[in-house]
């Protein structure tokens, strides 16, 4: 029985700990990284002319 409530504990503190906030933050500097990547070759697309 108390196996179950430890494990409803952890599960619970897990749940309500705020997520690492470097991790976030990296996260969503390589996704702005990424549409950057994007737009820029769409742009290149878009700009030259075909061959």
């Amino acid at each position: 029985m108390a196996g179950m409530w430890r494990d409803f504990l952890v599960a619970l503190v897990t749940a309500v700990r705020k997520p690492d906030e470097r991790a976030v933050a990296d996260e969503r500097r390589r996704a702005i990284e990424r549409l950057a990547d994007e737009k820029i070759a769409q742009n290149r697309r878009t700009t030259d002319p075909p061959e």
